[in-house]
């Protein structure tokens, strides 16, 4: 018979804390921790439970029996219940058993604090500590660098269930293996950064892992929790960065989770209308209540703290932010101001950014947000929510709906394009092609494209060179870098066997490039989230589909242009305003032979010539590829030192030759 022995681990200043919503290591005191007392080895259990009037430790160590081991509550009136239960510990399998004093409610829940959890559709806890040692000391140490606002961010985001599975034995990939297969790839493709969709522990596979019952435990479907340390670990020792989706926006009703834990609205907040999801049919946080504040809050540092994490991408921001998201009128209440903002909700987002960035300086958090709510990557103290980056929604639907057009009508959708750069800089933007963009009936990226299949390549191309040359950090979703043909499905891995086409290694090729080009050209990166890093040179040729700009670093020599023909009509002296004499260097074709495009539309060395164009004294003859980018280095005259800027950027006719189209019937000579 297992049983309790008084003993804690919290002293009053961890209460006080706790109960004010400060407390932002929770996860050394809450849940199960192997330790030894006076004298005998054994396990701590901790757990919040202030409505009930019993709590028991059930598991396999005592038959679960609800009678045997019965914790001690705390005299302090916190909720807090615990004790010490000798000779138990590391893989011994629990729950909680908890009577209320509502009605004698029962519940039986997973420890919110479990560092392990049992493998779906099994829901205990298991207790569980490692020993692992950390090897990225030299990443740790270059990571403020590699992460700053002023450094090239190209995020690959996975699906760790199906990425790939395991070729001979149709399962999950692990932890392990993926150490080595996924990081080579990853390092293969040049992404600076790595996202994993959900890693913490969810029971129903459809969520994705955006319904999570286990916030301290990665899930246990692909390994144990070392094994996970282990491919952070290989992932940084390879120089790639590590972002974990983090959902504190909502949690499922599933019996064993936070849902109703004490037989109370203990986590969730108790008014329907502010603590019901009607859309996801899940449970809200209650952000104004002092003790969730700091159970989120000591969950975001975990995975910073425990896992080396290099940032947090914190999901459905909007639906934080808002009482009336995806609500109809009578389905919520205004807040005190009358107004539609949670302002508990943004109070707490405030603090956990506070508090990410004064422990971890050197991450970044980066807002799902997809609604005009201001500064939202904007410091706290000058009234912003304290995010280091948000994902730029607008741009991605306008994006998307300007290349689904077939190119006949876009010369009269020109400013779905160039609206972008009216805001691009409110925020520090991530420009995002991700998950969502690629499942329920949106297609793929590339089955949006129009067009015969060279066109619709030659599209994909362009989107991606497009993207790659916006200002903003880039997020691409698994799949788009080498052109999945079908939606994706969480139930079943990539189709690699693309690949066996010139087409697809085409475009696989493409996106290992441009994330060369990004990462080697500091005019791309340097002020990526500032007006001084962009500048039109030609935003007003809708007639040709044709947008031609800037982008500019810190030194005014690393300058590039970049010309884009949303058209399959190449364009052949299509005459340019260029900042200065000197000679134009292409340095990337999205037609080139390489990515299967027709290698047929190449520039050699361009000199200017003093011609004034686009309210600049000197222009350029260049040749924008049919559906293609292409950028130049202008290698100014040794006695010009820096790059001139135009006083005014009005409206001014392009020149242009044009040439043959290529359509249907001409590109099979291609």
């Amino acid at each position: 018979m297992a049983k309790i022995k008084p003993c804690s681990r919290f002293t009053d200043f961890d209460i006080n804390l706790f109960l004010a919503g400060k407390h932002f290591r929770l996860y050394e005191k809450f849940g199960s921790h192997v330790m030894e007392h006076d004298g005998v080895k054994g396990t701590y259990f901790a757990v919040w439970a202030p409505s009930a009037k019993k709590v028991s430790v059930v598991g396999d160590f005592n038959h679960w029996n609800e009678h045997e081991t019965i914790l001690n509550v705390r005299w302090d009136k916190s909720g807090v219940w615990e004790g010490f239960v000798p000779n138990i510990g590391q893989g011994n399998i629990y729950k909680y058993k908890i009577t209320s004093h509502h009605n004698n409610i029962k519940t039986e829940k997973a420890d919110p604090y479990a560092r392990r959890a049992e493998h779906p559709p099994q829901t205990a806890s298991i207790i569980w500590e490692d020993d692992y040692q950390w090897k990225d000391t030299n990443w740790m140490s270059k990571r403020k660098e590699i992460n700053a606002l002023d450094a090239p961010c190209s995020v690959y985001e996975v699906h760790v269930g199906s990425w790939k599975r395991h070729a001979t034995e149709d399962r999950f990939m692990s932890y392990v293996e993926l150490a080595d297969d996924l990081v080579a790839y990853v390092k293969k493709m040049k992404f600076t950064h790595v996202e994993f969709m959900p890693i913490m522990e969810f029971p129903y596979d459809p969520s994705w892992g955006y319904q999570i019952t286990g916030y301290f435990a990665p899930t246990s479907r692909f390994g144990y929790p070392e094994e996970f340390k282990f491919l952070v670990d290989t992932l940084h020792k390879n120089d790639i960065g590590v972002l974990l989706d983090w959902v504190p926006s909502h949690f499922p009703e599933d019996a064993h989770g936070l849902g109703y834990f004490d037989g109370s609205c203990l986590y969730e907040h108790p008014d329907r209308r502010k603590g019901y999801h009607h859309d996801w049919k899940s449970l809200i946080f209650n952000y104004g209540r002092n003790e969730v504040k700091s159970f989120l809050i000591s969950n975001a540092l975990f995975w910073l703290d425990q896992y080396h994490a290099d940032g947090l991408r914190v999901d459905a921001v909007a639906s934080m932010l808002f009482l009336d998201y995806s609500r109809k009128d009578g389905e919520w209440e205004p807040n005190i101001h009358g107004g539609r903002e949670n302002l508990d909700a943004v109070e707490f987002i405030r603090e956990m950014n506070e508090a990410v960035y004064s422990n971890y300086p050197d991450v970044q958090n980066i807002a799902e947000e997809s609604t005009a709510f201001p500064m939202v990557s904007r410091p706290t103290f000058s009234g912003g929510l304290g995010f280091g980056m948000k994902w730029m929604m607008g741009w991605m639907h306008d994006t998307l709906e300007y290349f689904s057009k077939p190119p006949i009508y876009r010369q009269y959708h020109q400013n779905d394009l160039t609206f972008s750069m009216t805001y691009a800089f409110s925020e520090n933007f991530v420009l995002p092609l991700s998950h969502d963009e690629v499942v329920y009936g949106k297609k793929s990226i590339l089955g949006r494209m129009p067009g015969d299949e060279w066109q619709r390549f030659a599209n994909l191309r362009l989107l991606y060179s497009y993207m790659f040359t916006h200002p903003g950090a880039k997020l691409l979703f698994m799949g788009c870098e080498f052109g999945q043909v079908n939606e994706w499905n969480f139930s079943k891995d990539l189709d690699w066997h693309l690949l066996d086409s010139e087409y697809h290694q085409g475009i696989q090729r493409l996106i290992t490039d441009l994330n060369g080009l990004y990462q080697s050209e500091p005019a791309l990166y340097e002020k990526q989230f500032s007006g001084e890093g962009f500048e039109w040179i030609a935003y007003d040729d809708h007639k040709n589909s044709v947008l031609v700009y800037l982008r500019k670093g810190k030194d005014a020599k690393d300058t590039i242009i970049v010309a884009c023909n949303m058209t399959p009509t190449p364009m052949l002296n299509y005459a340019i305003g260029v900042p200065n004499k000197g000679k134009l260097q292409e340095i990337f074709n999205s037609d080139a032979k390489t990515y299967h495009g027709t290698g047929d539309f190449k520039n050699k060395t361009i000199p200017t010539k003093k011609a004034e164009l686009h309210n600049r004294a000197h222009s350029a003859e260049i040749t924008i590829p049919p559906l293609g980018m292409v950028a130049f280095k202008l290698i100014a005259s040794p006695k010009l030192k820096t790059l001139k800027t135009p006083k005014k950027t009005e409206k001014l006719p392009s020149v242009k030759k044009k040439t043959k189209t290529l359509s249907k019937k001409n590109t099979k000579k291609l």
